[in-house]
């Protein structure tokens, strides 16, 4: 059956007419299922009961099942997800000041190579639906009785290797009659594919984009993510540029910093070469621990060093608080697994 959640608004129109149904069904169906997140069609009480049958006999919720919980010291939660085909994804909620923030999966595994995040030791299965990305955030609002204010496409996957979906999802959340998180509490990931950055300055989705940098050579960078081989930092920045003309929105720079590879001054005065002039922000992440890692998390002292040396010279920076390390909820430690994997670390504890 197909997943309901998979539809935007627009879609789901299509769909109810398809059906022989008038728009304005589509409409209440969407906001009891984003809005009032129900978890079956039975709860949809305006709706006749024989539209509720045909929708339960045509499409599915797609409920998750929380398989794992954990619960860091500074109150960071990760949810094991079962994704409900035998595979299983991470998605971590983290508190802060102003709401509640989300990080999200967009696939379940990653073929980008990055040789620090712990969501490439897996291999690659698929690419999550609109409605399995969205779930996420569903799911985790239910479990916490919360609303949640803030989205990161920043979980296992690259998001523009799944563009359509993602941009989809986007359109969902965003959706005054559903979520309703506003755009600008919404920031995507990339390791950087240039020619989805190019398309999503077309999009006119007001969402911040986040570029995996790292590195400020391309063989430097090529070391740490393949995928600069491919697209290398002369065209990666150049997209960025275009992004930025035809967005005016301000671009964040994501730069983990590993001990005696990027961390040292030399890395942040080229950094500020690369940077100079463009309306970005830079986001410290002291590299996180993975099974297998090649990196060290480079000196607290280094870190301000090279936070401050940017400031100094124009480049706002700032230093990405560390939450859920202890559960393995931090930058670059999600991953992929199977319930089989599942099954068996439960029987280890």
């Amino acid at each position: 059956m197909k997943n309901i959640k998979d539809y935007n608004l627009e879609e789901l129109k299509q769909e109810f007419i398809a059906m022989g149904e008038k728009p304005f069904r589509a409409e209440q169906v969407f906001k009891w299922i984003f809005e009032a997140n129900v978890t079956s069609f039975d709860e949809m009480t305006n709706l006749s009961l024989e539209l509720r049958e045909k929708l339960k006999q045509n499409y599915t919720l797609c409920i998750y099942k929380i398989l794992k919980k954990q619960v860091a010291s500074d109150g960071t939660k990760k949810y094991l997800f079962d994704v409900l085909d035998g595979n299983a994804i991470e998605t971590v909620l983290m508190e802060y000041h102003h709401g509640y923030s989300i990080c999200v999966s967009s696939q379940i595994g990653c073929k980008m190579g990055c040789k620090f995040c712990a969501s490439t030791g897996i291999q690659f299965a698929r690419n999550l639906s609109s409605g399995e990305i969205v779930e996420q955030i569903l799911a985790v609002e239910r479990e916490e009785n919360i609303k949640i204010s803030n989205v990161v496409f920043m979980g296992i996957g690259e998001p523009l290797d799944n563009y359509d979906n993602v941009v989809n999802a986007i359109r969902i959340i965003n959706n005054q009659k559903g979520i309703n998180i506003g755009a600008r509490h919404i920031s995507i990931s990339t390791s950087g594919i240039v020619p989805k950055i190019y398309k999503l300055a077309e999009e006119n989705i007001q969402c911040t984009l986040s570029i995996s940098l790292h590195a400020t050579t391309n063989e430097k960078r090529s070391s740490m993510m393949p995928v600069n081989d491919a697209y290398n930092l002369e065209e990666l920045l150049k997209a960025c540029k275009d992004y930025i003309e035809k967005t005016n929105r301000r671009i964040s720079f994501e730069y983990a910093l590993a001990k005696d590879n990027n961390d040292n001054l030399e890395d942040a005065q080229r950094l500020v070469k690369l940077l100079k002039g463009m309306l970005c922000h830079v986001n410290l992440i002291p590299i996180n621990k993975i099974e297998n890692g090649a990196y060290v998390k480079s000196s607290n002292e280094n870190i301000i060093k090279f936070r401050d040396y940017l400031n100094e010279h124009g480049i706002v920076a700032t230093i990405r608080r560390e939450l859920g390390s202890d559960i393995d909820a931090a930058c670059g430690q999600l991953r992929r697994k199977n319930l089989q994997e599942t099954k068996i670390s439960k029987n280890k504890v």
